[in-house]
């Protein structure tokens, strides 16, 4: 079985149960809560009237997030669950959205489209394999003189393990990736679940900055905090905006990365 599939099988379970956790509060969101971080509406400006996609869209709440600010938008996703709970969720809130099932490396064809915007979220970026054929993917869907606005997962926090701020593993990409046995999922660990195998791939900042450099795009943001959307470690302290801090005491270290860059018109 390839790696896409052990990672779809993985993702087309997790959906309904990501779908009902208390995590993705669904129900907050539907009575108008906003599922993007507080930063991400100022960095990436004003989407009124833009045509965005977001790639790897899970079951669509960013996706739907960003069409309430009036992007019209599309999410793609290569897990059938996921499309399916999107569009559901798009039709029981009254907004105007487009989901597609393909794998994110078929986006261009599957799609037959191009953008003012490309958008990818938190948690995405770990599950390819190549970071430069993903940057292709990335300049192939953007109208000129539109651009890609990524929010991510820091890389450095990988190199610790679960537990603590013991190194573990290296910084750098292994084209191997990583092979993951575990029950549950980050928005409910008491799950129970069956396909539970998955192949993690990390990418330094420095291979996603070179890779869309190399496609052409122009860097006009690169932005990190020391905050994330959730508890990496168990001792991590959730604040009242919702986001996930380390202790005070502890060193402050980058959680999540975003970063702006644009094709030339």
């Amino acid at each position: 079985m390839s790696y896409q599939e052990q990672n779809r099988r993985m993702w087309d379970e997790r959906v309904p149960i990501h779908v009902a956790s208390e995590f993705y509060d669904v129900a907050a969101w539907k009575s108008g809560r906003c599922s993007l971080q507080p930063f991400e509406a100022s960095e990436l400006g004003s989407v009124e009237g833009k045509q965005l996609v977001h790639l790897q869209c899970h079951f669509g709440m960013d996706t739907l997030s960003w069409a309430r600010r009036g992007a019209q938008v599309t999410g793609l996703d290569f897990s059938r669950p996921a499309v399916d709970a999107a569009l559901a969720l798009a039709a029981e809130a009254s907004l105007n959205a487009r989901f597609v099932c393909a794998d994110v490396f078929d986006a261009p064809a599957a799609l037959g489209q191009r953008y003012d915007v490309v958008y990818t979220g938190i948690g995405a970026l770990i599950w390819l394999h190549d970071i430069r054929r993903w940057a292709s993917v990335v300049r192939a869907l953007l109208n000129p003189g539109g651009c890609l606005y990524l929010v991510e997962c820091h890389p450095l926090t990988d190199v610790f393990e679960a537990r603590s701020l013991t190194a573990q593993n290296s910084y750098f990409h292994d084209p191997a990736g990583t092979v993951w046995d575990e029950p549950g999922t980050y928005a409910d660990q008491g799950a129970e679940t069956a396909a539970n195998v998955s192949v993690e791939f990390r990418h330094p900042i420095s291979d996603v900055l070179s890779a869309l450099l190399e496609q052409g795009l122009q860097l006009e943001l690169f932005h990190e905090f020391d905050h994330t959307a959730f508890a990496r470690w168990p001792f991590m302290e959730r604040h009242a905006d919702g986001s996930f801090r380390l202790p005070a005491g502890m060193p402050r270290l980058p959680l999540l990365y975003s970063l702006r860059a644009r094709l030339p018109a």
